[in-house]
């Protein structure tokens, strides 16, 4: 009935098998990839015919958990896969990314890959199977895809380098290092790093391609067992009565407007042209007909092409960049700290017209992000959220959820920016960054990441030092190539590349590249890397000069307090039905979290109240010590003495004899019930307390 087809190939210790033939056979394209016992069906289909009066590849991208690939039932009321979690658009994100510049120039086919977790093993991650299975399912189908493509993950465990590894390999690892490229070159990496240095980044990243080459081959050996034949697709050619009007009317110009100084007034003046050059164009060919659409949309593209080509020229032949820069230079700086009076800490870092402005704010565990996904579900003490709200760039537009983009740029500046965060222990805090682009003109992601770690050390949040963050730029043209520092929208926009890099003076800490060509060599990567390495130093040196880490809270955090408590005291502390931690949060306001191997985490918004709860906390948890002086509060009167309350439910007996330096002969002569006076522990015999004034008046007087 079915007619499947498999092949094999042992990768990274374990075995990767493809198989197509049996499941969704509708799809033009259509594979199960397992690694492991993990199992991901990657499907791709295209329309039936290419849309048009569009300039772009509607090229979109789906990675689909499934809670049942892990025996797991989904959360929420409805107990259904819903929106996509956090983490599968960065999935989703981390398999468009090396697949897109792998399409001709000009095919305009609706093209819809889903990936889809079928089973999920714990061991074997989809991440990473999930670029190798869209790119054998473009492959083997019948759309032109300039592949294969493969991806890997790299890890490092005492220096040694680690294909694919475990996800409990990644929380040991140096290193977490997704590269992803064709038999020829690289077309994208994600990394984060324990402040891992250049060099041993570009090994891991050639580690990584030589397997690469090994999965291209592997899906080319699979593709001559099922492929299709490629339907023909040629791009259109330009209309010769708009090309050579723009080029005779047009090009010295433009070559004049797209050197205008700043972001806006650059592109009133692209657009100013560009107005008076179509009014032009009309009036010579067109007179009083109208002009049919095609060509007013020909005509739009080709003039931004012709711009496109203009600026990349200047910069690979001229070196010259449209706002005057060289190649390795870095915008205008600028930044400072303290620029919210409430919050618990803030930063202003602007570069050129990119701009952050970055507010930390410290909790407690009630504040912990819940992770729920296919592996078991844990709480986050540090995320970092990232808004891009139109007015940064001079627009209009509806605001709402966040997109891919935002979680993409949210994620690489928190993943940069955690490998320099205290330890739970060392600092107990929940901590939430939240970075507002006020304005943008290129790489506001790094411009988070530099924001970010001066706003934690505003508030005194005790990471190890700084981490700053640049993006690097490619112009490349056959065998011509010039590596930019600091991009900007324009460069982005009209590049090779997106190469971003964050880290310490140390080493890097998280890594993003993006190429909008087929891939690039690794001595490209190598001078994008020492150019990076300059620059950061750079934006080190002005964070370093705004403020470093005193270790000390601002004023406006809540305190916390850690404490550990012996387990059999952590009943007595909560007391009957919670009884005595209500108590002590409604006496004091704090919130206060127990957990089950006797941490307490006192948490509140002055000192005289954390110290009054700690007070109360040690009352029921501390046992009562011989010779420790405590504030008693007298409870009851007897004839030989006074029954006190000096902790929390624990009471002792001051003696009549104990009471003052002179006879006392009846006890409510000098005390009442409700006197409050420090005491002397003096005995703990056979579990009653004895307590002495005396003794404190004796030593008083000694003194």
């Amino acid at each position: 009935m079915f007619n499947e087809v498999s092949l094999s190939l042992e990768i990274g210790g374990r075995q990767l098998t493809l198989k197509t033939g049996k499941i969704a056979r509708q799809s033009n394209g259509a594979v199960m990839v397992q690694y492991g016992d993990t199992i991901l069906l990657s499907t791709v289909n295209r329309s039936k015919n290419a849309r048009e009066g569009i300039d772009f590849f509607p090229l979109t991208v789906d990675y689909v958990e499934k809670y049942y690939s892990a025996g797991k039932f989904p959360g929420g009321f409805n107990k259904r896969e819903a929106r996509p979690s956090t983490n599968a658009t960065l999935i989703a994100r981390l398999i468009d990314r090396p697949i897109r510049p792998m399409f001709p120039e000009g095919f305009h086919y609706d093209v819809h890959v889903v990936n889809t977790t079928l089973s999920y093993d714990g061991v074997s991650t989809p991440d990473f199977m999930g670029i190798v299975g869209s790119s054998v399912a473009l492959t083997v189908s019948d759309i032109p895809f300039m592949g294969p493509v493969a991806g890997v993950v790299v890890g490092m465990i005492d220096g040694e380098f680690i294909l694919n590894p475990t996800p409990e390999q990644l929380k040991i690892s140096d290193l977490d290092l997704t590269v992803a490229g064709s038999m020829d070159a690289i077309n994208m990496v994600e990394a984060g790093a324990r402040e891992v240095d250049e060099e041993t980044m570009l090994k891991a990243i050639m580690f990584a391609h030589e397997n690469i080459k090994k999965l291209c081959q592997f899906q080319k050996e699979f593709q001559e067992l099922v492929g299709k034949e490629k339907i023909e697709f040629q791009a259109p050619e330009v209309m010769p009565i708009v090309k050579n009007f723009i080029d005779q009317n047009g090009t010295t110009k433009l070559k004049d407007a797209v050197l205008t100084t700043g972001k806006q007034a650059r592109q009133d003046a692209v657009d100013q042209l560009e107005e008076t050059l179509f009014e032009e164009f009309v009036t010579v060919n067109f007179e009083e007909e109208e002009v049919p659409a095609e060509v007013v949309a020909e005509f739009a593209k080709y003039y931004h092409d012709l711009m496109k080509e203009l600026v990349r020229d200047a910069i690979l032949y001229n070196k010259h960049r449209v706002d005057g820069r060289a190649t390795t230079e870095i915008r205008d700086l600028a930044a400072e700290v303290n620029v919210l009076p409430i919050v618990h800490g803030s930063a202003l870092f602007t570069r050129g017209e990119t701009q952050a402005l970055v507010v930390a704010t410290l909790g407690t565990k009630e504040d912990e992000q819940l992770i729920d996904g296919l592996d078991e579900e844990y709480f986050k003490k540090f995320y970092l959220h990232y808004n891009f709200p139109p007015y940064s760039v001079g627009e209009t537009g509806r605001m709402g959820a966040p997109g891919r983009r935002e979680l993409g740029h949210g994620s690489l500046a928190e993943r940069a920016l955690s490998y320099v965060m205290p330890s739970v222990e060392d600092f107990p805090y929940t901590i939430r960054l939240v970075s507002e682009i006020t304005e943008s003109n290129g790489s506001s992601s790094q411009a988070s990441i530099c924001g970010g770690s001066l706003a934690l050390m505003h508030a005194g949040v005790p990471i190890k030092e700084h981490v700053a963050g640049i993006a690097m730029g490619l112009i490349k043209k056959d065998d011509d190539y010039v590596v930019l520092t600091d991009i900007m929208g324009l460069e982005d926009h009209l590049g090779d590349m997106d190469f971003k890099v964050a880290g310490t003076k140390t080493g890097i800490t998280a890594l993003q590249m993006d190429m909008k060509i087929a891939g690039i060599s690794e001595d490209i990567m190598r001078i994008a890397l020492s150019q990076a390495l300059t620059a950061r130093l750079e934006i080190l040196e002005l964070m370093n000069n705004t403020i470093l880490n005193t270790n000390e809270l601002a004023p406006t955090v809540p305190r916390i307090h850690q404490m550990v408590i012996p387990k059999d005291k952590i009943a007595v502390l909560i007391g009957p039905g919670g009884k005595n931690i209500k108590g002590i949060i409604e006496t004091t306001g704090a919130t206060i979290d127990i957990e089950d191997d006797g941490r307490v985490s006192i948490f509140c918004k002055g000192l005289d109240v954390l110290d009054e709860t700690i007070k109360l906390v040690n009352g029921y948890v501390k046992d009562v010590e011989v010779g420790e002086v405590y504030l008693g509060k007298v409870v009851n009167i007897a004839k030989f003495g006074a029954f006190m309350e000096i902790l929390p439910g624990k009471e002792g007996l001051l003696h009549v004899s104990e009471i003052s330096l002179e006879r006392v002969a009846n006890v409510e002569d000098v005390l009442k019930v409700g006197d409050t006076f420090e005491v002397k522990v003096i005995s703990t015999e056979n579990g009653k307390i004895s307590l002495s004034r005396k003794k404190l008046l004796q030593e008083m007087t000694a003194e």
